[in-house]
Order: C-alpha cells, then sequence, then structure tokens
C-alpha cells in the first residue's frame, strides 16, 4: 500500500493541512522530459512531483543501483557507471551522454553530487539544457562558504566572526583560531552535509582536525579548502527556505528547527521551531530574501543560520539547492518545493508570488531513519530482510523489501515525516510511526530517533545542537528502562507469549504464570537482570486471534516486592508482527498505550523492539525460572588487545607499526565509509603486536585490524 504522502503526490491532493495544486496558472507548459540526476529517494520524489505533473522522466543508476526502486519509477533509464559515485553519479561527461541519449529538455539534480556544481550548469547551457536550480553565479557566489560570507555581510546579512579568506595550513589555522578565540569550527570551504567539519578547542585539535577535515573535503568535494569562524555555543540550527523565480519575485516560507544533530549532520528536524517569536522569524526571512536577491537567486535555496539563547542569529551558509529535510516545510505550508522549481526553470511564475499568502498550518516533524549502528553512529550495510513503513506517515524512501544498502552512498533509508496540528500531535504521530516502522537485514538507527522525541527535553523544546552530546556523554545505549516502562514492558510482552502459545499449541488455558528477565542498562554498562513475576488471567476469549482484542487481568510482582494489579488489553496486527497494548493500573491514572514489535522466537522468550529498543525477553516459568539459576554464564570475549573495523570501509591510513609503544587512546587507523573518516584508536597503553591492514585496503564490519601484545 502507497504510504500517504505517495497517496498526495499520485493524486494531487494537499499535505495534511495544505491546499491543493490544481489551479489554472499550473495548467502552464514546463517541460515533456526532465532527467534526474541522481539516485535514492530524492530520485523517487522529484519522478512523483514530475509524473502528477505531465511529465516525463529519465532515471541514471550505477551497476549498484540497477534494480533500484527509482530506476523501475521513471519512464526511461541509463547506466551511467559503475558503483563508486566518482565513476558515475559525478561522471558529468556520463551524465551528459545520457541527456543527449534521452532528449531530456531539463535536468534535476536532486541533492548532493552535482547538485552545487556550477561546471555542470555550464555544460548543460552550452547544449540548452535547463538546469532545474539556480544559475551559475548565484552557485558559484553561493556555493564557496568564504565568498558567501563576504556577500552576506555586503548584503546587510548577521555573520559569524571569522577569516574570510582562503586558510593556508594547519599552522595558519591556529593563529586564526588564537585571534578568533576558542572554540572555533573548521569546514569544508565547498561542502555541507557536515562533511570537512570540526570543532575545535585548542591549538591540538585545530593541528589534529585540519587535516582530517581536510581530507573529508578533498574525498567529499574535491576542494581541499577550509575556513576557520568563531564557534557559538548552545546554538540552534535554523534555516530559512527561499523559493524564487525569473521574473524577480522572492518569497521566504516559515523556518525548519534543524538542532537534533550528530557529526554536524541532522537527525531530527522540525517546522517551525520552538525557539523564534513572530518578529525574529520575520527578520530572519527578510535577510535570507536580501541575500538571495542580491545575487539573482532562482528556484529553491536554503539560507542556514545559527540562533543563540537570545535569539541573535548569525548566517552560517546558503544551499542552493533542494535541502533534504524540505518535506516538513511542504507540510506546515501545502507547498510542492520541486513542482516551484520547476516552474522557475521554465521561466515560469511561482505558484503563489504574495508573502502575505504563505502562513504556518500546524506542525511537522522529519526524523532521518538510517541504517546504521545508533550507539557507535557507524553505517550498516546490507539487505533488507523486512521492509514495511508505517501508516499515517509521510516517507520519502527510494527502497523496498529485498534491497540493497550498500557502502558506496549514504545510507539513508527514508525521511520519515508527521504532521500535527500541534506540536505535541505531531511528536505523538511520529512516536506511533517510529514504533510501526519494521525493517530487519542491518542495523538502523530508530532506537535512537525514538529515544529523542520521547524524551522530556525534547517535548519541551529544550534543545541545541549539543543534545545528543550532552543527554548521551557516553554514547545512546538504548532505552533506559524506568521502572513504570519495565512493568509496560513485562506485563505486555507475557500477554504476548501467552497468545503465541495459544496460537501455536491451541491451548485452551484462561490462566499463567511467568517470571519474565529483562534486560536494564546500568550506568557504568553493565547489564542487569531485571526479574519481574506475572500472573495473567483471560478476561475475554478471544486469545490467538488477529485482529481482535485479548484481555488480561494481570497481577505484577515488581523487583523489591512490589505487587501491582493491572489490566491489558493486546491487539494483533493483522498484516505485521505489532502488537498494540493498553495499560492501565488498578491505582487508575492514564492508561498506558504502547506499540511491541515480535522480531524473533528465543529458546526461552522473545526478542521485541519497544520504544525503539530491541530487548531480548525471557518468558519463563517459575520452575524454569529456579533451574535457570544453575546455568553458567557463557564468557565473553576479550577484545581489548584488539582494534576492529567498526563497519565496513577502506583504510585512508595507519599511523602505527609492530613493536610501537602506544598510549591508550593514541590513534592507530584511519576508516573511511560512506565519504566520513573515522579515528581508530587504542584500546589500551601498550606494545603493537601486528598490523594487518595497510593503506587502501577493504575491510569489512569487526575486521581484525591491529593487535597489541599480552598486557
Amino acid at each position: 500500500m502507497m504510504n500517504l504522502w505517495r497517496q498526495v503526490l499520485a493524486r494531487g491532493r494537499p499535505a495534511a493541512g495544505g491546499r491543493a495544486y490544481a489551479t489554472q496558472q499550473q495548467q502552464q507548459p514546463t517541460f515533456d522530459k526532465i532527467l534526474v540526476a541522481n539516485r535514492g529517494e530524492i530520485a523517487c520524489r522529484v519522478i512523483r512531483t514530475a509524473k502528477r505533473l505531465g511529465i516525463r522522466t529519465v532515471a541514471v543508476y550505477s551497476d549498484a543501483d540497477a534494480d533500484a526502486v527509482f530506476v523501475r519509477e521513471a519512464d526511461e533509464a541509463f547506466r551511467v557507471g559503475p558503483a563508486p559515485s566518482a565513476q558515475s553519479y559525478l561522471d558529468v561527461d556520463a551524465i551528459m551522454a545520457a541527456v543527449r541519449a534521452s532528449g531530456a529538455q531539463a535536468v534535476h539534480p536532486g541533492y548532493g553530487f552535482l547538485s552545487e556544481n556550477a561546471a555542470f550548469v555550464e555544460r548543460l547551457d552550452r547544449e540548452g539544457v535547463a538546469f532545474i536550480g539556480p544559475g551559475t553565479q548565484a552557485m558559484a557566489a553561493m556555493g564557496d562558504k568564504i565568498q558567501s560570507k563576504i556577500i552576506a555581510k555586503q548584503a546587510g546579512v548577521n555573520t559569524i566572526p571569522g577569516f574570510d579568506g582562503v586558510v593556508r595550513d594547519a599552522e595558519h589555522a591556529v593563529e586564526i583560531a588564537d585571534e578568533i578565540g576558542y572554540p572555533v569550527m573548521l569546514k569544508a570551504s565547498a561542502g555541507g552535509g557536515g562533511k570537512g567539519m570540526r570543532v575545535a578547542h585548542s591549538a591540538q585539535d585545530v593541528h589534529e582536525g585540519f587535516k582530517l577535515a581536510a581530507d573529508e573535503a578533498q574525498s567529499s568535494f574535491g576542494d581541499r579548502r577550509i575556513l576557520v569562524e568563531k564557534f557559538i555555543e548552545e546554538p540552534r540550527h535554523i534555516e530559512i527556505q527561499i523559493i524564487a523565480d525569473s521574473r524577480g519575485n522572492v518569497l521566504w516560507l516559515p523556518e525548519r528547527e534543524c538542532s537534533i544533530q550528530r557529526r554536524n549532520q541532522k537527525v531530527i528536524e522540525e517546522a517551525p521551531s520552538t525557539h523564534l517569536d513572530a518578529d525574529t522569524r520575520r527578520r530572519m526571512g527578510e535577510q535570507a530574501v536580501a541575500l538571495a536577491r542580491s545575487v539573482g537567486y532562482t528556484s529553491a535555496g536554503t539560507v542556514e543560520f545559527l540562533v543563540d539563547k537570545h535569539r541573535n542569529f548569525y548566517f552560517l551558509e546558503m544551499n542552493t539547492r533542494l535541502q533534504v529535510e524540505h518535506p516538513i516545510t511542504e507540510l506546515i505550508t501545502g507547498l510542492d518545493l520541486v513542482e516551484e522549481m520547476i516552474r522557475a526553470a521554465a521561466g515560469l511564475p511561482l505558484t503563489t508570488t504574495r508573502q502575505s499568502d504563505i502562513a504556518i498550518n500546524g506542525w511537522a516533524i522529519e526524523s532521518r531513519v538510517y541504517a546504521e549502528d545508533p550507539e557507535k553512529y557507524l553505517p550498516s550495510i546490507g539487505t533488507l530482510a523486512k521492509y514495511r513503513e508505517p501508516p499515517h506517515a509521510r516517507c520519502d524512501s527510494g527502497i523496498a523489501e529485498g534491497s540493497e544498502i550498500s557502502m558506496y552512498y549514504d545510507p539513508m533509508i527514508c525521511k520519515l515525516s508527521t504532521h500535527g496540528a500541534t506540536r505535541d500531535e505531531a511528536i505523538a504521530a511520529m512516536s506511533r510511526a517510529l514504533d510501526r516502522y519494521l525493517i530487519t537485514g542491518v542495523t538502523h538507527n530508530i532506537p535512537l530517533l525514538r529515544d529523542v522525541v520521547g524524551s522530556a527535553d525534547f517535548g519541551r523544546g529544550r534543545i541545541t545542537t549539543a543534545f545528543l552530546a550532552q543527554h548521551y556523554p557516553t554514547g545512546f545505549k538504548g532505552h533506559r528502562l524506568t521502572p513504570q516502562t519495565a512493568e509496560q514492558l513485562a506485563a505486555s510482552a507475557a500477554a504476548m507469549h501467552f497468545v503465541r502459545e495459544a496460537r501455536e499449541v491451541a491451548s485452551g488455558a484462561t490462566r499463567a504464570r511467568y517470571v519474565l528477565v529483562v534486560p536494564q542498562l546500568q550506568d557504568d554498562g553493565a547489564v542487569a537482570r531485571l526479574e519481574v513475576g506475572m500472573a495473567l488471567a483471560l478476561r475475554s476469549p478471544a486469545a490467538g486471534l488477529q485482529g481482535q482484542a485479548t484481555e488480561f487481568a494481570a497481577t505484577v510482582t515488581l523487583p523489591g516486592g512490589a505487587v501491582r494489579e493491572s489490566h491489558v488489553a493486546l491487539r494483533w496486527d493483522v498484516d505485521m508482527p505489532f502488537v498494540e497494548a493498553r495499560q492501565t493500573t488498578a491505582a487508575g491514572g492514564a492508561a498506558a498505550e504502547l506499540t511491541l514489535q515480535f522480531l524473533d522466537p528465543l529458546p526461552l522468550g522473545m526478542r521485541v523492539q519497544f520504544l525503539g529498543t530491541k530487548f531480548d525477553v525471557e518468558v519463563l516459568r517459575p520452575r524454569q525460572h529456579e533451574l535457570l539459576r544453575f546455568m553458567k554464564e557463557e564468557e565473553r570475549l576479550d577484545t581489548s588487545k584488539l582494534v576492529l573495523a567498526p563497519m565496513p570501509g577502506s583504510i585512508v591510513s595507519v599511523a602505527v607499526a609492530p613493536g610501537d609503544v602506544v598510549a591508550e587512546g593514541a590513534e592507530v587507523a584511519v576508516v573511511e565509509a560512506m565519504k566520513m573518516q573515522n579515528v581508530l584508536r587504542a584500546p589500551r597503553a601498550g606494545v603493537i603486536k601486528a598490523v594487518h591492514v595497510q593503506p587502501g585496503a577493504t575491510v569489512a564490519g569487526d575486521d581484525v585490524l591491529v593487535e597489541l601484545e599480552d598486557a
């Protein structure tokens, strides 16, 4: 079944709370055929709007994407090279050959790849092919962070203190940082997406970070230039979307809050922001428009700002393309930004040309669902064994069950967006959607996303760009069960186990007693075993029947001996492995509405996903629980003298050799995956025994890279 947003695009209806698109103005012709010079979800996104407008579409694909969803959805498709992006999606000659062969009149670049490549736009111009984006002059001016900052100052836009020229080397960067004052931000002049960015709190940090940032910048953008500017502490990352046509119309749209980030990459965004008032919003919007007008900007673009706790705002950069997080702007305005881009490229006016027509309708939140380990923030590759998108949410994705998550590209699975009349409604909808998102075959970051949106500080809007670092100072380890959530998990898992038994062995039992052993993470990182006693009495005859409610009276014996009475109503989803539970305690209060996702059976229980996190719950009969105490625990593998590859990738550099003496935390190697470089450090002090890799080698996850001598 298509999700809600795909139905919206297919039928030409507005997004939640939005306006319809079918105006007489929009019936004017644009293009007959568009080539999409991108892949994945953004290619699907552009193709769907083009189809709604009656425009034929052309996809380009690498060998790794030959069977991808976006290739199937396009009217035509052309191979442009092997899997590495430098030999396919970044190969201008190959893309131009596809443009000529297909007869496409225009090219939409999506984001990333060639979306901000002025030389590519010039090639299109020479061949009379329209570029669905800004002109080369505006792109060149705003695509360079050093030049864009100078232009922003001249346009009257607030800017961050920093050095406006090119930084020669690490020593020069230290001189600048000493003059500006720490902390400072090192970032790629030609970059974006968090690549080529490092925060430095000392001269030593600048020395170490400069090379890493420059190497990432070269790998991602082919440009090693780095700029240095003051790092604004406790900032919020808030951006203004602008749209402009070639007839002089430039509009600003309500802001997006993008402060929930890791490694300077956005994780959760929302629109509007809880931090801005109407006056600040207007002033930011007017400055964004002034900047766009100063460079003759057309198409969609985004002006990004850092905003401090006093609502002082500073220009960060301008992205001369469609942003990843554009869906939430569409949800609160009803505009289709891809359509606005197509119209602007065709020389037509925007669908609305009056600023007064732009209003905020409700609230929207976007979660970026990635194939990555949320505890290590490292990408995961593999095949999507099971994949089901949640209902009643907008899912911008370009994959399906059986799709491959490749090491060659960004590991994004989906941009999951929800809309509500209020922020609380949007958060509640996001929580439900994350709970009902089924992904197996790769590790994913839903546990982190669910924990963030369910946190008290996020609910109150208390967020900055340091949110993740402050809330997970030692890294995210999964949901930390509270006495309340442990009880909810135990009661619902016991009821689920009872229903599974009833379905599988046709048991006529109406009562059962269990001891549930639930893992609980401690402050020191150790895992404790919470033992919860459960006595269930069936109160309805529907046990084991899909789609029908099964009700239980439950007696819960909590750790410490406290006994609570509760009522559990359980409902299996007919088509998917979800259990919806409603739990009410005898003490009264609001009923807990929760979702358990059944993942796998275990010899003595089950693996479930609860509040985003996977739990291996042992469900034992009382006698089994007694006997289990005599079982010897399995010994854990000692990895204290090994440096393992945290994910598949390639070795950029090796800093040690056999016989070297290293301190704990010393750099031993750098591994790159998905264009991000990760420094691997010695787990303890010692002597290097063996080095098993060399620069340029390809490694798999958990490969042994370096060994230390026995202590």
